[in-house]
């Protein structure tokens, strides 16, 4: 067939289904029980996005940069765009700012608890926070890991032994009442008079930050009922090992320092307890990034917490910044605004309950991403979305929390096809792939580098304002010494 021919064919078939989609209704046919759509002209004709979805930037960078203008230019990334925050005060994240820089210095470890979904499952999204925040503070190690892995991280690999009864305030186990006894990550696994291994040891794969790989530090978070025996191996070397007994009862930390920096260790464990966390982190201070996924969870678990035990587990610890990454899975259930309402203020009571039992730590809501449902015959944003997100920014806002958007960072309404088309998301048009999952963990990393970046520019800027003043007025007192010493010469004019 000559190529004149195939191109008339092409042409042809093109206008066929060009008029078809034309004539053919938009709500489509019944035909007795079947009923057929076409998709639209609209939808055959609109064209495709970007190959790599960007969030956009519209703040112009200057040429010629005065430190005013960098000021003016990182407060714009912040408070405006895709990256932007929504904060309940301009100045909420200084105070993390500087307890961060300070923990290097001071060899503390301030620690970034990551909660979400089923979003952030494998270390999804977290793993990228935690490079990023510890290549610019310091720190190192995986963080904080159950006792007993129940979903796989690529992060590091976990085995156990013992009988361990799973206590938690989501998923299936919530059935076993534990009266709010659940942790810091909000589950725990109860020791009953046996024994109980823990076996970890970093992942060898290169998408590893190095940084995770290596730790010298090991804690263990519980609260126990009677005395508990432990014994700590250094996998690296075998030889140094640490065994000893704690009759301490309550909430309370376990705490073991290796000669050297390894990349693995086991523990073995006997007592009456309710084994909350592992901490794995290195001394050198620093920062540690937490990955706590609750799958099913629409981030309503936290009040089934007991209120004092919580803040007994927090005060463990030194806590920075708390992420709250919940929403998606609420989002196929809203029909309207009145459900929205009862959710939010729900949310509120949630992010008044970690305010409560850690006051020092600045609080992160991280909405849910674009998702999409068939409407129409066509993969379309839940139309409830944009409502869910502006009603979580306003309640983040009112209860002293900060807001981060993933839908607006990934592009907003109707990307989530174009995620999924390129690779970046799976074909159930909800959950990120482990490219797109890398790709959003460097967004919500640019957006703190950000706000950070500010931070240290409006203190340089609020520094040189007094060395500014102070040079006014020197000069002013210049002026008015060579216009004295001008009339003393010339005399009276």
């Amino acid at each position: 067939m000559k190529s004149r021919k195939i191109l008339l064919f092409v042409a042809a078939v093109i206008a066929v289904l060009s008029l078809a989609a034309f004539i053919f209704p938009e709500e489509g046919i019944s035909i007795g029980k079947l009923h057929l759509r076409y998709p639209t002209l609209h939808s055959l004709l609109r064209e495709e996005v970007a190959e790599e979805p960007a969030a956009t930037d519209t703040t112009t960078v200057p040429t010629v940069m005065t430190l005013k203008d960098s000021v003016d230019y990182y407060a714009k990334l912040v408070d405006s765009g895709d990256l932007r925050f929504w904060l309940p005060n301009h100045n909420y994240f200084d105070s993390m700012w500087a307890n961060m820089e300070q923990a290097r210095i001071q060899k503390r470890t301030v620690r970034v608890l990551h909660y979400g979904d089923s979003q952030i499952e494998m270390d999804h999204m977290t793993s990228r926070l935690r490079a990023n925040l510890q290549e610019t503070f310091g720190g190192g190690g995986p963080g904080m890991l159950p006792f007993r892995t129940i979903t796989p991280t690529t992060t590091v690999k976990q085995s156990n032994h013992g009988d361990l009864i799973h206590l938690a305030s989501f998923g299936d186990s919530l059935a076993v009442k534990s009266n709010g006894n659940y942790g810091p990550m909000m589950q725990s696994f109860r020791l009953e008079g046996g024994n109980a291994t823990v076996t970890v040891k970093a992942a060898t794969t290169n998408r590893v930050d190095n940084r995770a790989k290596k730790f010298n530090r090991i804690q263990l978070i519980s609260n126990n009922r009677s005395g508990l025996n432990y014994e700590i191996t250094n996998l690296k070397n075998k030889k140094e090992r640490h065994n000893n007994k704690t009759s301490q009862h309550g909430v309370g930390i376990i705490s073991w320092q290796t000669d050297t920096i390894t990349d693995g260790f086991k523990m073995q464990i006997s007592g009456n307890a309710d084994l909350y966390a592992v901490l794995i982190d290195s001394d050198s201070g620093g920062v540690a990034v937490d990955n706590i996924p609750m799958r099913g969870c629409s981030g309503q678990q936290f009040t089934l917490v007991n209120k004092d035990l919580l803040t007994s587990s927090y005060a463990t610890m030194d806590i920075g910044l708390i992420i709250m990454q919940f929403g998606g899975n609420s989002v196929p259930y809203f029909k309207d605004t009145a459900q929205i309402s009862t959710y939010c203020r729900s949310i509120g009571k949630q992010i008044d309950h970690l305010h409560s039992c850690c006051p020092k730590a600045r609080i992160l809501f991280i909405g849910p991403s674009d998702m999409s449902k068939r409407i129409k015959g066509e993969m379309q944003t839940y139309p409830m979305i944009p409502v869910l997100i502006d009603s979580l920014i306003a309640t983040a806002n009112a209860h002293d929390a900060a807001y981060w958007s993933i839908y607006h960072a990934m592009g907003g309404w109707n990307t989530m096809p174009i995620w999924s088309r390129q690779g970046l998301a799976g074909k159930d048009y909800i959950h990120f792939s482990q490219k797109g999952a890398d790709l959003m963990g460097d967004r919500l990393s640019e957006a703190l580098s950000n706000s950070y970046k500010l931070y240290q520019l409006e203190k340089r800027y609020e520094a040189q304002k007094p060395v500014v003043k102070a040079k006014k007025a020197q000069g002013v007192k210049k002026k008015a010494k060579v216009r004295k010493g001008r009339r003393k010469k010339g005399g009276r004019r």
